[in-house]
């Protein structure tokens, strides 16, 4: 009589997994070099004292609701869109103020859409992260 022989329990596949940890290492080292890095001796840009100004061909809205375009104060969405050429109502740029309630913002948007705007664009301030 032959004695059975104990089967040897299976080991973990190790190898699987540190093939798998060492592809995503090489994965994530050639990811992160892909974008070039900027070049030392380059000086960016500051914007910290910059003046912000509206574009000249933008129609201003205070917090107060008031219209201002090219420094002269506006009665109201239809007058404002009645003295621009055909050409300028394409695109009316809109520069709200950080304080103007958002329903007020979207009244003007509409008003000036009836009054014969095409498309209206709000200007805003971009920060970077």
């Amino acid at each position: 009589m032959r004695r059975r022989t104990r089967a040897k329990p299976q080991r973990e596949p190790t190898i699987a997994l540190i093939n798998i940890v060492f592809l995503m290492l090489v994965f994530f080292m050639v990811a992160g070099t892909l974008a070039q890095p900027l070049d030392p001796a380059l000086k960016l840009v500051r914007t910290q004292e910059l003046e912000g100004r509206a574009p000249p061909d933008a129609l201003v809205v205070h917090a107060t609701g008031k219209l201002d375009y090219r420094g002269e104060v506006q009665e109201d969405a239809a007058a404002f869109v009645s003295g621009l050429s055909e050409e300028q109502r394409r695109i009316v740029r809109l520069v709200p103020d950080r304080d103007l309630p958002a329903s007020e913002l979207v009244a003007l948007t509409r008003a000036l859409q009836q009054a014969g705007a095409r498309k209206v664009m709000l200007v805003t301030e971009r920060a970077l992260p």
